[in-house]
Parts: C-alpha cells; sequence; structure tokens
C-alpha cells in the first residue's frame, strides 16, 4: 500500500498518470490529506465512486499511532508515538499567545551522542520516513484542531528540534519539508519552519538553498577541543569547517541563523567562552539562543546558574550580538529542550 503521506506534488500525479487519470486529480486528492486532514479515501466525495474504489485497494493515509499523550503544567503536549517495529519517537507541541509550535523528529534515536541531549544516550534504531515526518504534523493538527480563529490551524511554526539530526536524514526530510511547504501540502511559510542540526557542514548550505527554511545551529562550543566533548561530530567536522559552511548557506535579505548554546556550568558558560563566540560569529548574520540546560537521568552536567546566563548574554549584546534566553518549557513531563527520549509506559 502507498502510503499518500509520502508523496510529494510529482508523486501524486505520478500515482493518478498510471491510473490513466488527469493530473488535476492529484491536487483534489492532496487537499483532501493534507487541508482537511483526512484519513479515508472513502471520505473525498468530489472523487467518483469508482475511483474512490480504486484508490482504496492502493493506497492509505496513515500517521503514526499514539502510545500516550501527556499535558504538562504550562500547556506544553507531548506524545509518544509508535513507528512500527519495536521504534518510537516523541513530538512536542508549544502553545503560545500569537503562535502554536510543533518540535517533530527526524530519527528514531540518534548516533550523534552528544554530551546534553537525552536522546543520543539511547543509540540509534533508523531514519523516519517522509510520511512518518510529515505524519507528526498531521496527526498535530488532527489532535489539536484549530485556534478557535476561522481556518487557523494550531500548528502554525515547525521545527525539526525532535529525535534525531535532520540532516542525517537528508532525503526524507527534505521531500517533508516540500510537503509542509507547498501550497497543495500543509502551506506553512518556510519562514515558519527551522531545522536544527549539530553541525553536518557540507549539508548544510545545500539543504537551505533547496528547502528556503530557517537554519539553527547547535553550536554548544568556542573551540574544538570543548566542542568535540559535547558534540562527537565536531571531530569530523571542526569549528572551522562549520562556520565556513555557515558563511555559505544563501541567506535571505533580513534572515539570520540561529546558534544554539546550551548553558553548562563550568564548561562552557565563562566569560571567556562569551568573547570567544562573539569572534566566531563576526561578520555573519546570526542570532543565538542560549539554551539552559535540561538536567536528565545519567547526566554528568549541571545547569549554568541564571544569573552566569545572564552575564553571558550581556557579553553578547555589549558586543553587538544578538541573544536571548530561551525559557524551558515542558520541563515536568521531560519535554524541555534535551530530555526526549523513548520510555514506553508500563502497560
Amino acid at each position: 500500500m502507498i502510503n499518500l503521506l509520502d508523496l510529494d506534488a510529482a508523486g501524486l500525479v505520478a500515482l493518478f498518470a498510471d491510473l490513466g487519470e488527469k493530473p488535476y486529480r492529484a491536487k483534489q486528492v492532496s487537499h483532501w490529506v493534507h487541508q482537511r486532514l483526512s484519513d479515508n479515501v472513502a471520505s473525498m466525495t468530489d472523487l467518483a465512486r469508482p475511483l474512490r474504489e480504486r484508490l482504496a485497494d492502493l493506497v492509505e493515509i496513515r500517521g503514526p499511532t499514539v502510545v500516550s499523550d501527556t499535558t504538562a503544567g504550562d500547556g506544553t503536549r507531548k506524545w509518544l508515538l509508535d513507528v512500527g517495529a519495536g521504534n518510537a519517537v516523541e513530538m512536542v507541541y508549544i502553545p503560545e499567545d500569537d503562535r502554536g509550535t510543533l518540535c517533530v523528529s527526524s530519527q528514531a534515536g540518534c548516533a550523534l551522542d552528544c554530551a546534553f541531549c537525552s536522546t543520543g544516550k539511547q543509540g540509534f534504531n533508523r531514519n523516519l520516513s517522509t510520511a512518518e515526518i510529515v505524519g507528526q504534523v498531521w496527526l498535530a493538527n488532527r489532535e489539536l484542531g484549530t485556534t478557535g480563529l476561522p481556518d487557523q490551524r494550531a500548528v502554525t511554526n515547525v521545527v525539526l528540534m525532535g529525535m534525531g539530526e535532520p540532516l542525517a536524514n537528508y532525503d526524507a526530510v527534505r521531500l517533508a519539508v516540500d510537503v509542509l511547504t507547498a501550497e497543495w501540502g500543509h502551506s506553512i511559510s518556510p519562514r515558519r519552519i527551522t531545522v536544527s542540526t549539530v553541525g553536518l557542514a557540507p549539508l548544510i548550505p545545500r539543504f537551505i538553498a533547496e528547502t528556503r527554511v530557517n537554519l539553527a545551529v547547535s553550536l554548544h562550543g568556542t573551540t574544538d577541543e570543548q566542542r568535540a566533548r559535547l558534540v562527537p561530530v565536531n571531530r569530523r567536522y571542526p569549528l572551522a569547517a562549520l562556520m565556513a559552511a555557515c558563511r555559505e548557506v544563501p541567506l535571505a535579505r533580513r534572515k539570520r541563523i540561529t546558534f544554539e548554546y546550551v548553558m553548562l556550568s563550568g564548561e562552557n558558560d565563562s566569560d571567556a567562552d562569551a568573547r570567544r563566540l562573539v569572534q566566531l560569529l563576526h561578520g555573519l548574520r546570526a542570532k543565538v539562543n542560549l539554551i539552559p540546560f535540561n538536567p536528565f537521568p545519567s547526566t554528568a552536567h549541571a545547569p549554568s546558574p541564571r544569573a552566569r546566563i545572564v552575564r553571558f548574554q550581556e557579553v553578547l549584546l555589549s558586543h553587538g550580538v544578538h541573544a536571548t534566553i530561551r525559557e524551558s518549557r515542558g520541563q515536568d513531563i521531560q519535554a524541555a529542550c534535551g530530555q526526549l527520549a523513548v520510555a514506553r509506559p508500563a502497560a
């Protein structure tokens, strides 16, 4: 069975061409799948019954299966999703007054083993398919409904900052972004989608050129020795290569690269670290998100004190670097940045 969540516009057109149908059928079906969030062909009432019956034998609309659904005290909502063959991922919805941000996963587990992230400690299982990535947005909108405003979906922004390294699953992620941003798909502006990478340098300029989405780089260190302790992939793509790749990114006017920096007490939070960060970012259109570390079981690190984070921000601002402190959400349900890891509830 072909999962319609796996297909872009060209794939849908090819499907109907094989059935001897006109290309406009692809647009009709994509409207049902991505706009009306239908989960079955029988509901597509503007298709003739014989065509619906033929499609029912060939295709399905199947998103991930919800294993558990938990809401934090601050309104953050986390789902554990079964993606088959004993694998599961987590996705997180963060409601705000002016937006609803969905943090989606791109892999089941992660092979990169960053020191500040719980996901890497469980190891890598497999890449998610395009349907499994798009399916998270499709499922969340079905679960959440609308905001109460006409035609306003609950999910307005998508960040690929969940489990896994998006650029290590390049083809499926790029196709998923195409589906999410296309007018015939979920019609989310590329300006409202952000992909986060720990620094697979050769793929960064290509991905941004092909998708036009926002880039967030997980930096977390200001020397190669320090960053290699925190982000092991730095041994393969050291800071010089990473920063060179960032300088090649085709940035649209008024666009910046976001650099994410987890604040770890006594590790990367000194004034000297802040000054080195200023030097690294010199000449780049950049902003820095300072992220308070969210502890998880077995971690060897501790969060920087709030006063130290504020001081670090002050050093950056005094040198003209735009810097904000990201407030943690969903800590009480292990849904905050760096805390995602599969733990199936007891039967």
